[in-house]
């Protein structure tokens, strides 16, 4: 993708805004011992040696006191100056597979990330156990920002109708497995998450971009679309942006590995698979909504600040401005920041690491999964009339 940086010049109201990531947090961790700053994804302080687990109920890396007992309770301060008992999720004490605690007293002893897979590989596998490995970080990732958008979400366990499970496969060759979404389950081929399988795919499909994390936030885009649009009150603005759903899923699929994608399809898609359906073009903008969030909010906690050039003057776009709650100014920071990201991967002698380029039509789609995010309540249930998406009935590539 080539862009030119004299072309983009910022909006000032978006600039000089207040700001507010999500949830009034951003994602910046650091041990409590030494303050260090950490990765979502430690367990372990690389300086200090102090044990950490992610607290979603706190939103930070809670330091983990050393005792004789292999999982006993500890304290972790919350919101409001409480303090309640944690313990480590199942799978970080069995398998060193996860790095998230649970209450203490839960009756289920795996923390909210894990609990939703009901399906794993065999585990004996070595090869599987990597695989697993990758989609279960993947996995807690893609939550971190659901719980931060206050998104609704629930096991199957605990809401048969309205809940979310994921179900990770190992297909054969007579046994194929498609990642795709059905009525709150998730599947997801294991071999995604094995880099040369997955660039194999890529390349074979034309994609510029594949990653298990795209797969996923993918897929919940689908559960999304049952929850939130169905046929509630956002129906209508969603056939204006998307087109009708109603349309045969199985015809667009035939026609679309039959014939591809239109030639100007980047006009108005954010990607050649989006042009497949509306429940498709739904979940593909969906997704990169979410890379926009996620990749912005590290963005502004580490505080990155990109300097335009531009024919009137040299503006700054300084991510700790950013007001996560208006799309003009997410729009504007996300532009500016993956110029820079392609420019600095292209120093590297890379490949960019954003292959998008975003049309009008295409900020308008993502818009509305902005607007439909931000009026969702956490408390939302699926309409017993909402059609369910089928995209994932039949698979995904």
């Amino acid at each position: 993708m080539a862009r030119d940086l004299q072309s983009i010049s910022a909006p000032k109201a978006a600039i000089h805004r207040s700001c507010r990531s999500p949830r009034g947090r951003v994602k910046l961790f650091s041990c409590s011992q030494c303050e260090q700053v950490l990765f979502f994804e430690n367990t372990v302080c690389t300086h200090c040696g102090q044990s950490v687990g992610y607290c979603v109920e706190a939103e930070t890396l809670a330091a983990i006191p050393k005792t004789e007992e292999p999982n006993e309770p500890f304290d972790v301060p919350l919101p409001g100056r409480r303090v309640e008992k944690y313990v480590k999720c199942k799978n970080f004490v069995d398998r060193d597979a996860c790095n998230w605690l649970v209450r203490a007293g839960d009756e289920e002893p795996y923390c909210r990330s894990c609990r939703l897979s009901a399906v794993i590989p065999d585990l004996t596998d070595a090869k599987n156990q990597a695989a697993w490995l990758e989609i279960e970080r993947a996995k807690r990732r893609l939550l971190y920002a659901i719980y931060a958008l206050n998104l609704p979400v629930a096991a199957k366990t605990e809401d048969p109708e309205g809940g979310l499970r994921f179900e990770f496969l190992r297909g054969t060759d007579e046994d194929p497995v498609m990642t795709g979404h059905d009525d709150g389950v998730i599947t997801l081929n294991v071999a995604e998450a094995e880099a040369a399988y997955r660039e194999n795919m890529r390349e074979k499909l034309g994609e510029g971009y594949r990653t298990v994390l795209g797969h996923l936030r993918h897929e919940i885009g689908h559960y999304y679309w049952d929850r939130l649009i169905g046929s509630g009150p956002s129906l209508g603005a969603f056939r204006e942006r998307f087109g009708n759903e109603s349309s045969s899923y199985e015809d667009a699929l035939k026609r679309h590995y039959d014939e591809g994608p239109p030639s100007n399809w980047s006009e108005s898609f954010i990607s050649a698979y989006a042009t497949m359906h509306p429940w498709e073009d739904w979940a593909e903008t969906w997704a990169h909504y979410m890379h926009m969030i996620d990749t912005l909010e590290t963005a502004k906690a580490h505080g990155l600040t990109v300097q335009i050039r531009s024919k009137a003057a040299r503006d700054k776009v300084v991510t700790n401005t950013l007001a996560f709650r208006d799309y003009d100014s997410l729009s504007w920071g996300w532009q500016a920041v993956t110029v820079a990201l392609n420019n600095l991967t292209r120093s590297m002698g890379m490949k960019d690491v954003y292959p998008f380029v975003l049309s009008p039509v295409v900020q308008g789609k993502l818009r509305f999964v902005h607007e439909v995010i931000q009026s969702a309540a956490t408390s939302i249930t699926p309409s017993a009339t909402a059609p369910k998406s089928a995209a994932g009935r039949w698979g995904r590539r």
